[in-house]
Parts: structure tokens; sequence; C-alpha cells
């Protein structure tokens, strides 16, 4: 391969009597041809193979995968607690908005409505709804819109760490003293950079606000 430009070339001294009407080595067709030439070149034969086995390798783990069932989470926290729910149960993450309490019905569990692009939406507590302690406010705080298109609540969280994938099997059981407080929401036990994270039934809690409070 003629490399010219590395020696005469803008690389180079910049010697090359071409230089002053192509104005820069890309435009040249020495250059061009020097390019088809590396892309038409025959391909090593151990190139092949190694890619032949990365590509095995990488369709045998993906099959393996493929059998597992995948639970798609997104996790929260709530004061000094890690949470997570259902991407299936979930229809945003927004930054909060104004909650507006409705005369002798706001309470610390019902906090009131919130307008989410016009459209007025119920505003409830899980942190009261949990029995979780108050932690110092947080300026990371976000609101959850969870639920269906027809019945859809808006919690406010301290702090949303995204959406994580977990194999089925890695779900624990929740201890059965778990079950007996307002925990009991609580389906399964997962773990989060080496943290404890509560995974909610989202439709059960849902369920019970409307009961509740409507």
């Amino acid at each position: 391969m003629n490399d010219c430009w590395n020696r005469i070339g803008v690389e180079g001294d910049q010697s090359c009597d071409r230089l002053e009407q192509v104005t820069h080595c890309h435009n040249c067709s020495v250059f061009s041809r020097s390019g088809r030439l590396l892309l038409e070149r025959e391909v090593p034969s151990e190139y092949i193979q190694e890619w032949t086995n990365t590509i095995a390798e990488r369709g045998s783990a993906l099959s393996v995968r493929s059998t597992e069932e995948m639970l798609s989470l997104i996790l929260f926290r709530l004061g000094n607690e890690r949470f997570a729910i259902s991407v299936r149960s979930l229809q945003e993450v927004i930054r909060p908005t104004q909650i507006h309490t409705l005369p002798h019905r706001s309470n610390h569990l019902f906090l009131g409505l919130t307008s989410i692009r016009g459209e007025i939406l119920l505003c409830a507590s899980l942190r009261a709804f949990l029995n979780i302690e108050t932690a110092a406010p947080s300026d990371r705080e976000q609101m959850l819109i969870v639920g269906t298109t027809a019945r859809r609540w808006v919690f406010p969280v301290d702090e949303v760490y995204g959406i994580q994938r977990y194999p089925l099997h890695e779900i624990q059981d929740p201890p059965a003293v778990l079950l007996k407080t307002n925990a009991a929401y609580t389906q399964g036990i997962l773990t989060w950079n080496d943290q404890k994270v509560n995974y909610l039934n989202a439709e059960l809690l849902i369920d019970t606000l409307d009961r509740r409070l409507l």
C-alpha cells in the first residue's frame, strides 16, 4: 500500500505537489485507491476462525439466558430503604410536581392531586403506606406513576436508581416476619449493590389504595 500521506502528505513533510490542488490527502485519488485496497484485501484465515469461535460462544450464552425468565424492575429509594416494582406496572418516572391538597381529604397517606401534562392524578405517600421512617430531604426526588391507563397513582420517592433485570431464581422469598407488617406487599427480596431491595407487588398495592382512599 502506498501510504504517501504519511511521508510527503499532510502527515509527512507536505512536499507532495498534489496538495495545492486537493488541499488534503483525504481528497486525493491515491488515498481513495489505498482505502479500497484495504477494504478488499483477503481476510486472514485465523481472523475468520477467531470470530467464528466468538460468535458461537455468544450464541450459546444467549440461548441459555433466553430459556430463563427475566424480570425487569425499576429500583428506587424511600428513606433509607430500597424498593423495586415491575416495569409492567410503571407508567412513567417524572420530576416532582406540585401536589394540591383537598380539604378534609388530604392526610399523611393521601397527599392530594397533581397535574401531569393537564391530566389530574391521585397522589399518595408510599412512605406512609409502608411505614417507612422519614429521612433527610433529598435533592434527587422523583415521582413514579404506577398502575394502568384506567387507574393510576403518583408516588413521590427519594431517589430512582433505574431499571435492572433479574433472573427469576435470584428473587428470594420474603422472611415470614416481614409478612406480618405492611411490608406484606413485598413479594420478594433481591440484592442490588450489596443492599437488600424489597420487590413490591404493585397490583396489590394499587388495589389496597383504591379501597382505602376512594
